[in-house]
């Protein structure tokens, strides 16, 4: 349950920063991890026509688009098999889970995972994905998959 409680809790900070100059978003833990510096060369300029925003992370693998914000981070732990939506997108297998306000899409089999927050806003959510696919693609594919 901790992660559902994380993550509204980043898709409620990067709403409610969406005023100030900057996003507050948490650093994850794998952030500086080599594979998350590899992903982080490979994040795209603008997201669904979205301009990209300051986020108060150190860490190049956090970036925010928009107003609201969505919100990417590398570094975030991976997630195991789960019951909720698995898309694959160009090549890209991410799990879909549903927020208050949003959707928050996480890669599944890669490690460590990146994390995509997206605000209701820019329904449909899943459509921005293919922005993300060659950051996520910059960590090698495991053997858990989509079925």
């Amino acid at each position: 349950m901790l992660p559902v409680r994380v993550g509204a809790a980043l898709l409620i900070l990067g709403g409610l920063a969406a005023c100030s100059a900057s996003i507050d978003v948490a650093t994850p833990a794998d952030a500086g991890s080599a594979a998350c510096r590899s992903a982080s060369d490979q994040w795209p300029k603008t997201v669904g026509g979205q301009s990209l925003r300051t986020t108060s992370s150190p860490s190049d693998a956090v970036r925010a688009w928009g107003d609201p914000a969505i919100i990417a981070r590398c570094g975030v732990a991976p997630i195991g098999p789960t019951t909720d939506q698995c898309l694959s997108v160009s090549g890209v297998d991410w799990v879909a889970h549903q927020l208050t306000d949003g959707v928050r899409f996480t890669t599944y089999g890669r490690s460590p995972a990146i994390e995509v927050l997206v605000p209701s806003d820019y329904k449909p959510e899943p459509l921005l994905l293919p922005a993300f696919g060659a950051a996520a693609a910059a960590i090698p594919q495991g053997e858990h998959r989509c079925q």
